[in-house]
């Protein structure tokens, strides 16, 4: 990171090198089209993308701008019914089938001057923001804003009542050079640009892969349904060269070697109407945004590895199951027929991508959702073994009726009738399981060690994960990051895959506030779950305090899980330690033992010098009430003479408990806030820039140690901080993105700054 790019460079790189990229090769128009699309990557998207994008305007493909914007909105707490599924790519074609769907253009062939989207580029020039002092009077930046949404016949109120909202919206306007480009492709009609044709052993891949997942018998057919409903969010690529081709997954009327006949359908594994379909890779003509990005090649060492796991298994399936909505959304009878080891080795050996697709998929903006996890935790995983219950195929074959989902019907109340019947359920499979452990354990003549957490076999980084919650939002990392948390998890099989069917495969963003809440519910079982099955490897007589610990000010019956009340939770363990606090001594010995958990890409104290890590330390070494005034993610740009870095501050906020989906501000408890510092970047929703000479560092960290007051927190932005109105914020944008795609390559997409604060 040792180098000076300019914006101009820095913005060509990343829109010509970017995963998914909005701009291809040639358009209609040329090279205006592609210096129009960059704009819209660098300034616009970054606002404007995935479900929360304001007004639904989705700016990461093309065909979100033809779709144009809605006054719906998609997360509605309120919304008792279920409303229509509006997704880009599944639910309308047509700008007709759009306006049908009530999204109104923001584009006007006919008089481009008269769109939304010039007069609100031209608004902004005209009232460009004030700098310096505060704005936060003229706007507001919650999430939950009342937003305008204008229309173009509406459009002169609007800038009448709001004339600093031109957009981009509470940031600096374009440049004049930009803003020139930008009017002169709206009034040529906003030409497309063409995407890249795909080369030839793209072409030879499309083929090989789409024969391989559409093979005729029983076993094909059962694996491939297997596959897209574990992969149907991923970004599946191909790799072309040194840039990547972005594909994802659907079902199709129509049969390789035709254009796709796309089934939408609201989950993955509601019935396709129809007996004969076929699994297609459909290429995805859109910009990478980090809060949904989530790669995963295909490669011929993939469909092996596939082959090995689902076809060249010993196992016969006589009968396919079908699409039953009470059967389809229980994994553990759907797949009976395959292995669990194949199963659980396809999740396992994935972990991160597996764990993403609940951090990234449906709830880009998911605070009753993400409710359930705490602000830090760290992920470890059972490791494969035939002999451990949850991994003996008979015993998930008795006990499958006792591992359903919920399957709310979208439009429905809650119904408490049921979900009794679901925590029942739930409490009958933990006691079947106990009892089957103990069981198991007893008759092998041995206790619980440190071997059955699995270690990665010495060569995979997905053995140990660190889990952030910022509020509403989270990331997922490889390795175990930060200080000791407060709590960890230690994930078997049947976790992963409930995890998977509950808040990916059947989470509904479009659903009632019933669903959302029945998902939020069951996930507190499967949380709790983790919880004990990490006290399994502490010694018997901390396992009682630390889960009430971590269950402060709950009610008997939550702390009292069903779980706890069996002999296993009594049982020893062949595990010697040595201190008088045992949790850290287990972690800190699975971050030695296990393959990349040290986590070195995020180790600030790479390439640092001492006074830099000295400086570092004691910020992550302090926990207390003044890092409750810091925001929840911050990026950090260190420069020197010989360093130009960039650091992620992540706040960690204290919690009685997170058993309750309401009330947080009950339960907080600031003066166990900590901070995690990470090299690089973790985040895909920056809330504030920091720039930081190295020299002023040392000041920075006392200034932080001395936060008592908002008002302490406003000197310290004003001093170190870039606001939003700051003339250099897409300078420093820019340069942040170009160094992420440096650091991260095709893992990488775009920020948002939809929680960007002000002051």
């Amino acid at each position: 990171m040792k180098r000076r790019v300019s914006d101009c460079l820095i913005t060509v790189l990343l829109c010509a090198t970017c995963s998914w990229s909005i701009a291809g090769l040639e358009s209609t128009d040329g090279l205006l089209s592609q210096q129009a699309s960059e704009i819209l990557t660098t300034r616009c998207m970054v606002c404007h993308g995935c479900y929360d994008a304001p007004c639904q305007l989705k700016l990461e493909a093309r065909r979100g701008l033809d779709r144009g914007a809605s006054q719906d909105l998609v997360y509605d707490g309120a919304r008792l019914i279920a409303s229509k599924t509006t997704r880009l790519f599944d639910d309308g074609f047509t700008e007709t089938q759009w306006r049908n769907l009530g999204f109104y253009p923001v584009l006007d062939q006919q008089n481009p001057t008269k769109s939304v989207m010039y007069r609100m580029l031209a608004l902004k020039q005209d009232h460009p923001l004030p700098y310096p002092g505060s704005i936060t009077e003229s706007f507001d930046f919650s999430l939950n804003r009342d937003q305008q949404c204008p229309k173009q016949e509406n459009f002169d109120r609007f800038a009448s009542d709001y004339p600093l909202w031109g957009m981009p919206y509470g940031l600096p306007g374009l440049n004049s050079q930009e803003h020139q480009i930008m009017s002169s492709w709206l009034k040529r009609g906003s030409p497309p640009v063409a995407l890249a044709p795909l080369g030839s052993a793209v072409k030879s891949n499309l083929e090989e892969w789409e024969a391989f997942l559409n093979g005729s018998s029983n076993k094909e057919k059962l694996m491939s349904r297997y596959l897209y409903e574990h992969l149907f969010l991923a970004s599946l690529y191909f790799e072309d060269g040194d840039r990547p081709t972005w594909f994802r997954i659907v079902r199709s009327h129509t049969a390789p070697g035709r254009n796709i006949g796309l089934i939408a359908t609201r989950r993955p594994y509601d019935d396709p109407n129809t007996k004969e379909f076929y699994y297609r890779l459909q290429r995805m003509p859109v910009t990478a945004l980090d809060k949904r990005h989530m790669p995963y090649r295909l490669n011929q060492q993939r469909m092996n590895w596939y082959r090995d796991l689902f076809l060249s298994a010993d196992y016969n399936v006589n009968r396919l199951p079908g699409y039953d909505p009470k059967k389809a959304a229980n994994p553990f009878k759907t797949f009976k027929a395959i292995p669990v080891s194949s199963r659980y080795r396809f999740l396992l050996e994935e972990a991160q991508f597996s764990i993403m697709n609940f951090i990234k998929g449906p709830v880009c903006r998911g605070q009753i959702a993400l409710s359930v996890i705490d602000d830090h935790f760290w992920v470890l995983f059972v490791a494969p073994n035939d002999s451990e219950p949850e991994q003996n195929a008979l015993f998930l074959s008795q006990e499958s009726d006792n591992l359903r989902l919920p399957t709310v019907a979208t439009g429905t109340p809650v119904d408490l009738l049921a979900w009794r019947r679901y925590a029942k359920a739930e409490e009958r499979y933990a006691r079947a399981k106990a009892d089957f452990m103990e069981a198991e354990l007893d008759r092998t003549r041995r206790n619980l060690d440190i071997n059955d957490i699995w270690d990665g076999d010495g060569r995979n980084d997905n053995a140990s994960l660190t889990v952030f919650r910022h509020f509403d939002t989270a990331s997922v990392v490889k390795g175990l990051v930060g200080e000791t948390p407060k709590t960890a998890w230690v994930i078997s099989y049947p976790l992963l895959e409930r995890i998977h069917y509950l808040l990916v495969a059947g989470f509904d963003v479009h659903g009632g506030v019933s669903h959302q809440l029945e998902s939020r519910l069951y996930m507190d079982f499967l949380r709790m779950e983790a919880e004990l099955n990490f006290l399994m490897f502490l010694p018997p007589e901390v396992r009682r305090g630390l889960r009430d610990f971590w269950y402060r000010d709950t009610r008997p019956s939550i702390r009292e899980h069903f779980f706890t009340k069996s002999e296993i939770f009594k049982r020893p363990i062949d595990i010697h330690f040595d201190t008088d606090n045992p949790k850290q001594e287990f972690l800190q010995r699975m971050r030695q033992r296990i393959h990349g958990a040290t986590a070195g890409a995020y180790d600030y104290r790479v390439d640092a010098s001492p006074d830099l890590v000295d400086a570092l330390k004691r910020l992550e070494q302090n926990p207390g009430i003044h890092n409750s005034y810091l925001p929840q993610v911050s990026f950090v740009n260190v420069f020197g003479l010989q360093r130009d870095d960039v650091y992620t501050f992540i706040r960690n906020a204290g919690y009685s408990n997170i058993a309750q989906p309401f009330r947080d501000r009950k339960r907080r408890l600031p003066e166990e806030d900590t901070l995690t510092v990470a090299r690089g970047f973790i985040g895909a929703y920056p809330n504030i820039f920091f720039q930081i000479s190295e020299k002023q560092l040392p000041l920075f960290v006392d200034e932080v140690a001395k936060l008592r007051s908002k008002e302490d927190y406003v000197r310290l932005h004003n001093r170190f901080g870039v606001s939003r109105n700051a003339p250099w914020f897409w300078h420093i944008s820019d340069k942040l993105h170009g160094m992420y795609r440096e650091q991260a390559r095709e893992r990488a997409g775009l920020f948002d700054y939809n929680r960007y604060q002000h002051r």
